[in-house]
């Protein structure tokens, strides 16, 4: 491909709307364009370097026995509603209405599809397992799309279904897929960690995330220090028994003014304690009842493992009104003494006193609060986010650290939550009915192409992995004026080509600067240099992008060398 006739429009400066540095060379490197928020258009480059991550992405769920499919993006609600995520992902969804004036959704997932196809299909053991793909775009309605590819509202994913007779099974398709995923993000050249993590509106018994590390990553996760366990922020565990030396306070309970103090920090500073020492009580309302839940002062409480813990199907904050009518004080001043709701209380405030709550009254706090002793009937669960320093909850001693990663695949366990619903059943050796069990696992490709140039870049652009490279190879051409220059270039060009390369001629009448700059911003894995100078001694100058290491080879010589470390880059 020659750059003359190409559109890559490169730029010298990121464009404003780009927040995090592989977004900044998605545009500066000339691979995409925004259309409107959360909209792109990909330009040649970026849909070369697209396809070859699609491609890899079809060979290995071949390789793991996957069968492909293409399904409708345009779908029915009636399949959403009978598995109930109508409702629970009606926010994130594009609505629309045919001229029939019917419901249809465009589709964020394909559980419902997918799972309504196998039971028309499929209704012997004899047709299990199976395990069906698709790549194809997906639509969210992102409340605030941002970070490029990161978070759009129209992306390109590849899901996959497994369906199996037993739990052994749909363990087996579960290994399969997480195997064949650990291969995908390799072969692109990515280095992923896979973390615990919450299912969420998927459903299930549980999932894994496969994480790409990177500073700039939306996601948090922690990891232990010393053994394997790893989860995102939102599954993360507490230890099961938090090493906390409680004071040896044994004074009563007293009540103290605490006037306009209401926050964590504002009461932390009037009484001059740490906030460690103080209660959080939060009033939410759990399936419309209202319950309390209790974490210590400095931490956070995470709403999807109160929802675990209470099995509440629906959970949000009570409004002031109900806050007052629960504890009889304005908001800022609950405490658990006297509450006549359900108390859940975090796993590191189990055994606490010398402690402070607020006293369900305006303007005032409790002290030496005692939880045996003066919290009435309560159930503890693990409630809080864990953090960096924490004991880790699966070894005896190791401690927790916090990372940031982007999100580029996703494994669960999904069991029979859809089957059942949707009516997918077969029948067993003994001609018993049973619901299939599932698995499901994504991988978003559009957010894995930009994933690997947050991760393969410097400060002069992209260092791409011969992989997924748009092309692996450039041939700049310093001065269109020489002949010899113009005829060497164009030879090693051909000759590449000819070698099963795909290269790319930069035969631009351009400074020689502004040459070697864009090569430097596409960061292709090899550039060949054909200047003047060079070829006056008898070679070309062959840089690799990745390292920066340079070698002078002969014209006749450089086509062989170029073609042994494609191959050995594509087999690594």
């Amino acid at each position: 491909m020659r750059w003359s006739r190409q559109l890559l429009p490169t730029l010298r400066e990121a464009p404003l709307e780009a927040e995090i540095p592989s977004h900044q060379l998605l545009l500066r490197a000339g691979l995409a364009r925004r259309l409107g928020a959360g909209l792109y258009t990909f330009l040649p480059a970026g849909l070369r370097a697209l396809r070859k991550v699609e491609q890899i992405i079809r060979e290995e769920m071949d390789r793991a026995g996957a069968l492909e499919v293409l399904m409708p993006a345009l779908q029915p609600t009636d399949l959403w509603a009978r598995t109930g995520r109508l409702e629970t992902l009606r926010d994130v969804m594009f609505h629309v209405r045919d001229r029939q004036e019917r419901d249809l959704v465009l589709g964020p997932t394909h559980e419902e599809v997918i799972t309504d196809l196998v039971a028309r299909e499929i209704n012997s053991w004899r047709q299990l397992p199976r395990t069906f793909y698709q790549i194809q775009t997906k639509f969210r309605d992102e409340i605030r799309p941002r970070f490029g590819l990161m978070r759009a509202k129209e992306f390109i994913m590849k899901d996959a279904y497994s369906f199996d007779a037993d739990e052994a099974g749909a363990d087996a398709s579960y290994r399969a897929m997480y195997s064949a995923y650990e291969r995908i993000f390799q072969r692109c050249g990515v280095r992923t960690k896979a973390v615990e993590a919450d299912t969420g509106a998927m459903g299930g018994k549980s999932s894994h995330e496969f994480m790409v590390l990177a500073e700039s990553g939306e996601d948090g996760l922690v990891e232990c220090e010393r053994c394997a366990y790893a989860a995102n922020r939102e599954r993360a565990e507490s230890a099961t028994a938090p090493r906390i030396e409680w004071p040896e306070d044994r004074a009563p309970a007293e009540i103290v003014a605490t006037p306009g103090a209401r926050t964590i920090e504002q009461v932390s500073q009037y009484l001059d304690v740490a906030p460690s020492r103080l209660v959080k009580t939060l009033i939410y309302l759990a399936d419309s009842r209202p319950i309390a839940a209790l974490v210590p002062g400095d931490r956070e409480l995470n709403e999807i493992k109160l929802r675990r813990a209470t099995g509440a199907e629906a959970l949000t904050l009570a409004d002031d009104a109900t806050i007052e009518r629960v504890t009889g004080a304005p908001v800022g001043f609950a405490g658990p003494i006297g509450l006549n709701v359900p108390i859940w209380a975090d796993l590191w405030l189990r055994g606490g006193r010398g402690l402070i709550a607020g006293a369900n009254r305006a303007d005032a706090h409790v002290v030496h609060v005692d939880f045996e002793r003066d919290v009435g009937e309560l159930a503890f669960a693990d409630l809080a986010f864990a953090r960096g320093g924490d004991p880790c909850p699966r070894c005896s001693d190791g401690v927790l650290r916090e990372q940031r990663g982007i999100e580029v695949g996703h494994v669960f366990r999904l069991g029979t939550k859809y089957s059942r619903a949707l009516g997918a059943e077969f029948l067993d050796e003994s001609g018993v009915r049973k619901p299939v069990i599932m698995g499901c696992y994504g991988i978003g490709v559009t957010r894995t192409l930009q994933a690997v140039i947050e991760q393969n870049r410097d400060e002069q652009g992209i260092r791409w992995p011969i992989s997924v490279a748009p092309w692996s190879v450039e041939v700049v051409v310093v001065n269109l004026q020489n002949a010899a220059c113009v005829e060497t270039g164009e030879r090693l060009y051909a000759e590449l080509g000819a070698a099963g390369l795909d290269p790319l001629l930069d035969d631009r009448d351009a400074r020689p600067g502004v040459k070697f700059n864009d090569a430097d911003l596409l960061g292709l894995p090899f550039r060949v240099t054909v200047g003047e100078r060079s070829l006056a001694r008898g070679v070309v100058e062959i840089r690799r992008r990745a390292g920066g290491d340079v070698v002078e080879l002969p014209p006749a010589e450089a086509v062989t060398w170029l073609v042994g470390q494609v191959r050995k880059g594509l087999e690594g």
